[in-house]
């Protein structure tokens, strides 16, 4: 395969360190997190609040730098340094994700776990401002408005029973965050979906609702 070629002649070794489970593809050791290094033509590479091209970029990662893989998940498809894929790495030193194709890694394959809990993020779908995060830790919900697209932004979710939906609204406008507590049990599952819509306290008509998340209250 062209893109696991250009990966081995990068000639960086792999460093795997114990933090992880099983990977779709092959087998990575119980509790193993992956490093690898940033490979762009020269400029710095985004880091983003969400795994899609299009979701905020919370900062950025200079050209050859070393990352520590938590986690990785699919998103949406990017062309980078090691050809198209859809394969993005959660970097918790750099509070985002970042494309698989701009990191090199030693392998084409998955070489952390899949992310799951901990590390929940979403985007609505299509040309719309609406981010979301759920921090396990504290069972808080961020949700963020990027654009003045006249829609608010809102998490909605759904507690372990089948509970909701329940709503964390952001109708603050372009550039906003709201950060909200929600009763989750301790260790309770929490599923959500990121979507935007008119602001009410009744039923919301949701729109460009992201794919949904599980995750945790730890």
């Amino acid at each position: 395969m062209k893109r696991l070629n250009l990966r081995r002649s990068a000639g960086i070794g792999v460093v795997l360190a114990a933090i992880g489970t099983l990977a779709v593809g092959g087998a990575v050791e119980a509790s193993a997190a992956a490093t690898g290094t940033v490979k762009t033509a020269g400029d710095p590479l985004n880091v983003r609040r969400a795994p899609t091209a299009s979701a905020t970029a919370v900062k950025t990662v200079a050209n050859g730098a070393s990352v520590t893989i938590d986690c990785q998940t699919v998103g949406t498809s990017v062309t980078g340094t090691y050809g198209t894929s859809t394969l993005w790495d959660y970097v918790p030193a750099l509070g985002g994700y970042i494309s698989d194709t701009y990191v090199y890694t030693g392998s084409d394959a998955r070489v952390a776990p899949d992310c799951g809990t901990g590390t929940g993020s979403g985007q609505c779908a299509g040309a719309c401002a609406g981010e979301g995060q759920y921090r396990s830790s504290d069972s808080h919900f961020l949700v963020y408005d990027t654009d003045a697209d006249g829609y608010s932004a809102v998490v909605a979710y759904w507690l372990k029973g089948g509970a909701g939906p329940f709503y964390v609204w952001n109708s603050g406008g372009e550039g906003t965050k709201v950060d909200k507590a929600v009763t989750v049990d301790k260790g309770g599952w929490v599923f959500y979906k990121v979507c935007v819509a008119n602001y009410t306290t009744g039923k919301p008509d949701l729109k460009s609702c992201s794919d949904g998340i599980t995750d945790f209250a730890a």
